[in-house]
Order: structure tokens, then sequence, then C-alpha cells
């Protein structure tokens, strides 16, 4: 199996349904699905065999070895069965958002819409906001497919535009329907109404345990430091929040040529594997940053992100650490 240097992932699942990265043998009966949707899709003539080889061996090819590709496509398998294809296109990396794209099994087309909608949508928001961390994904639909709106509302997509008469279609000019889902989680710039709330985190059991220095913190310290940080041009902290819950502390100190990461997760939300996301969400957004993290060896939890992540080990001179170091 292929896979996309762009993700950390590579297999998402839900039950028995599955999106990997998209395979060569499938090209036939993705030609001739859409041959046969032609109606509903950006595609101006049928394909070939020919002309779908051709594409699967340049542009498809391509894509898994790229930093940033400007599409990420997917087999979506039922078991091992291929149910469809899509994936993220138009990417935009700038400013972080794609348009979600989807071509069932013509059968399913008719039959059972709703049903494979619904769980692509909830595959594909994996990799699009947990894997890759974009702001927004949409979906861009000629109007000639209404009982697409509902399934996409039912799953908190929401109407973002309709381009009026944008579109040249069956000899007359038709609507574009848009319809957009904002990421659940952000990363908020560190600011003075979370003062009190990293002082209770940082002085958590778990957190000074893991910590290089155990002892707890003081609140006149506390103070001066936060003072500190908010100021601090060589220093950025964000709060990781799903839908306005804050569930922990992600922070970044410049030392030398490195950026020295340091997170916490508030202990009502540990074991969802927040760790992971916090740490990732942060890592996509300074992209182009060098980082490096210390942590305990009896740390597991913290290991296995950074090692999820892609950052190599190093030996340490004190016993009881490892550095892990990215980019």
């Amino acid at each position: 199996m292929e896979s996309y240097k762009v993700l950390n992932r590579q297999f998402f699942e839900s039950g028995v349904y599955s999106i990997i990265p998209i395979r060569f043998e499938d090209r036939i009966n993705i030609m001739n699905w859409r041959n046969e949707q032609i109606h509903h899709l950006r595609q101006d003539k049928p394909l070939t065999i020919e002309n779908q080889n051709i594409y699967f061996n340049t542009i498809i090819s391509n894509l898994f070895d790229q930093e940033q590709p400007d599409q990420i496509l997917f087999s979506f398998l039922e078991n091992d069965n291929l149910v469809g294809y899509g994936g993220l296109v138009h990417i935009n990396w700038i400013d972080k958002n794609a348009e979600i794209s989807l071509v069932l099994k013509s059968d399913f087309e008719l039959n059972e819409f709703s049903f494979f909608w619904s769980t692509f949508l909830n595959l594909i928001e994996q990799v699009a906001f947990e894997d890759l961390f974009l702001n927004k994904v949409f979906t861009y639909a000629f109007d000639i497919r209404p009982h697409l709106y509902p399934v996409l509302e039912q799953n908190n997509y929401k109407n973002e535009a309709i381009l009026k008469e944008h579109c040249y279609y069956d000899e007359t000019f038709i609507d574009v329907y848009i319809h957009q889902k904002r990421n659940p989680f952000s990363l908020e710039k560190l600011n003075q109404t979370h003062q009190k709330l990293l002082f209770n985190w940082v002085n958590d059991y778990n957190v000074r345990e893991n910590s290089l220095k155990t002892e707890p913190v003081l609140w006149e310290d506390h103070l001066k430091w936060f003072k500190n940080k908010l100021s601090d041009t060589k220093s950025k902290t964000f709060i990781f929040e799903k839908e306005n819950i804050q569930i922990g502390q992600i922070r970044i100190d410049k030392i030398e040529d490195r950026w020295l990461i340091d997170y916490s997760i508030d202990k009502n939300q540990r074991g969802k594997g927040y760790g992971l996301l916090i740490s990732n969400a942060l890592v996509r957004r300074f992209n182009n940053f060098k980082f490096k993290a210390v942590v305990k060896h009896g740390n597991i939890p913290s290991k296995k992100v950074f090692e999820k992540l892609g950052f190599s080990k190093k030996n340490n001179l004190k016993g009881n650490l490892i550095t892990y170091l990215f980019n």
C-alpha cells in the first residue's frame, strides 16, 4: 500500500468502514463510477482506460511523496470491498482549508446515499481535523442533488453560500451550494484570562510527577512566570480547546536553534488521545520550526506521542531522560 508523506496515519476506520491511500487496483471501478455519474461531477467527457492509467501513473503517483499535495485521495472500503473513493481536494495549505470530494459506487448513490456519505464524512474529518489540523472543510455541489444537503446538515455542515447561476449545465445556468464545517479543535493564544487555569494545571499531581522539576509551583512565582510569558517573544503558549472546552496547554520556548515543547492535559480529559492531538496541532501550525522534547523514561504516554509524530529519539546523558528531535 502506498502512503502519504504528509500524513501521520494512513488508515482511518469506523467499525467495518475505512479509508486508505487510493489504490491503483481501484482505478477501473473509479473510472466506471465517474462515467456513470458524470452528470453531477466536474468532468466534461467520459474517461477512458488509457487516460485513467496515465492519471494514476503520473498525477496520483506523485501525490504520495509531496510535502503539501493539492489533493489527498483515498479508497473507501467496507471491510476490504471498495464502496467509493474520495478525499480532500483543492487543499489550501496557507489558509488551512480543503474541499471534500466523494464518488460512491453507483448503486449506493441511489439506495444508501445518506449512510455512506455520513460514514465517509466521519472518516475524512479525522484526516482533515485531527491529522492535518485544517481550519475548515467544505463541499461544492451543483444544485441537482438536493438529497445531499440534508445529509450535510445532519453532520453539522452549514450552508455557507449559494453561488447563483454559477455553472452551465444541460443548456442552462444552475446554482452551486457550498457547505462548510470548522475544526472543533483549536489552539487559542495565551491571555490574561488563563492565569488561574494554568496555575491549577501546573500543580496537578501527575503534571508535577512528570515534570523535570517536581516541586509544587507557588502562586507568587506563577504570577511572575505568567507575566513574563505573555511578553516573551521567544515563548509561545496555547490553550487547546474542543468546542470551547479547555482540554490542555502547550508551550514552546526558543532555546538556541530549537523550540522546546512542554504540554499537559486536564485531568478530566486524559486517556482520550489529546496528547497526540495537541502536539500534532502545534507542529502542523509551526511546520518550519525545529522542535525538541525532553521526556522522563517513565512518562510512557508522552514517549508514544513524540514517536508517533516522527520525532527522532536521542540518547541523553542523564539516565532518566529521553530527548526527542523533530526537523
